[in-house]
């Protein structure tokens, strides 16, 4: 079904446009931790309901800021590998279904001409180290708002995490969409006051079911 113009999909980063392996097994080597410990302790922060950071303090590393420069220099920003298979496909059925396209998301400013430069396109792109605000905060889906010019209503805001995406777009009075894919869509539980309006396990499954988003397939 072709959608309205007006309507939009605006798609959260890590784990939904790109895999984010590389990013913490860079992280695992910087600060000299074996890769599979390290993906396991993150694995239990996550399942504890704790922020991505915590992980650092289970290893005794409080100043995990100081690292962030060299953990950047060596992993080099996004690269083609990192793109999920069914990113830039879904994206562009999306956009021949009548939809506009977003991204933005919890990423540094560097991410934006990353992904582009991958060719990663959409009609608005930005990262919240451009915005000055992070999820989950109110006014950063206050700010996709601004930026995509929608109502909330006609915004579909895809993401991973029921804590950083699903919940505060429910919030914000978009439609959300969870991606259950990566350790957070994985390992986190849906509460049973929450409902989105579609759960999927791909980009490719989002594009096939897009209509139902709004209640129309």
């Amino acid at each position: 079904m072709q959608q309205p113009a007006d309507r939009w999909v605006v798609l959260d980063v890590g784990e939904v446009i790109v895999d984010e392996t590389r990013v913490w097994a860079t992280w695992a080597d910087v600060l000299r931790v074996p890769r599979l410990t390290f993906m396991a302790l993150l694995g239990a922060a996550i399942a504890r309901g704790l922020q991505h950071n915590e992980v650092f303090t289970e290893f005794g590393i409080d100043d995990w800021r100081n690292w962030a420069a060299s953990v950047e220099s060596t992993f080099g920003g996004f690269q083609a590998q990192d793109l999920y298979p069914d990113a830039i496909p879904a994206m562009t059925s999306l956009r021949q279904a009548g939809l506009r396209i977003g991204g933005v998301a919890n990423q540094p400013a560097q991410r934006t001409h990353e992904l582009q430069a991958l060719g990663v396109t959409a009609d608005v792109m930005a990262m919240s180290g451009e915005l000055g605000v992070s999820k989950p905060s109110p006014a950063f889906f206050d700010r996709v708002l601004e930026l995509t010019g929608a109502d909330p209503d006609d915004v579909a805001y895809v993401g991973d995490r029921i804590d950083n995406d699903v919940a505060p777009s429910l919030a914000a009075g978009m439609r959300a969409v969870w991606l259950r894919r990566g350790p957070w869509g994985r390992i986190q539980q849906l509460p049973a006051d929450l409902r989105p309006s579609l759960v999927v396990q791909s980009l490719a499954e989002l594009a096939g079911r897009v209509d139902e988003i709004w209640g129309e397939g």
